[in-house]
């Protein structure tokens, strides 16, 4: 007789050796938690389709589900190797949460997914973006004279009015590139549920890594310019 599953079995239950789908949290068979070994992705686990753009109702929804589900206190009088399966999955489930609810990090971990990781912030780094390079070359030469002038004794006031215009085109340009980075992801959400090619797909995941990069730069650029005002 057929199986009736549909998905691939990729774990197996270690009380009864019945086989379960990656995405699966308990054994169909005899319904014991299952233990945390291959495991899918942070969206699979909390039952979300790999998007960028996820309702937040739906995945608190689905969080708080599953936290009731694996929850320690269930499993007191269970096996050890049932308590263990359910601390590992509870702790798995709160990484997946805290990563899928803030955008830039459910950015970054697709990213991971695909093979596209950015290294983070130490790769941003390494190079000025092409499309900053004129504005990170104006920022270095104020900053340079300001320097000048604070070691020379020139009044506080004035060095953070400086530094306050000098700030102002780097922000303007990070707020620019998170309104990029969210047509991007709208963009790659639509690609799922298209007939777009491979090809497509990677070059909307290309662009968001390249926006990446320069949001991580340009969030560097910021933290230069704060700890400036703070000298």
């Amino acid at each position: 007789m057929p199986s009736e599953a549909t998905a691939p079995v990729v774990q197996i239950c270690r009380n009864c050796g019945g086989g379960a789908a990656v995405d699966v949290h308990f054994c169909p068979q005899c319904t014991k938690i299952l233990a945390l070994g291959r495991r899918g992705d942070y969206f699979s686990f909390l039952g979300l389709p790999r998007k960028l753009q996820i309702e937040t109702a739906t995945l608190e929804r689905n969080f708080r589900a599953l936290s009731r589900q694996f929850h320690p206190d269930y499993f007191y009088n269970a096996s050890p190797a049932e308590r263990r399966a359910s601390l590992e999955r509870s702790s798995y489930l709160n990484d997946a949460y805290r990563t899928l609810k803030e955008p830039i990090a459910r950015v970054e971990y697709l990213l991971e997914l695909e093979g596209m990781g950015t290294a983070g912030p130490a790769e941003s780094s390494r190079q000025v973006p092409p499309g900053l390079l004129e504005k990170v070359f104006a920022l270095n030469e104020e900053l340079d004279e300001i320097r000048e002038a604070r070691a020379s004794g020139s009044a506080v006031d004035e060095l953070k009015k400086r530094l306050e215009r000098a700030r102002e085109p780097i922000e303007a340009i990070r707020v620019a590139h998170e309104e990029q980075l969210q047509e991007l992801s709208a963009q790659w959400d639509a690609s799922l549920g298209s007939h777009a090619s491979e090809a497509q797909r990677r070059e909307v995941l290309t662009a968001l890594r390249e926006r990446m990069l320069e949001r991580n730069y340009i969030n560097n650029l910021l933290a230069g310019i704060e700890r400036e005002m703070n000298a």
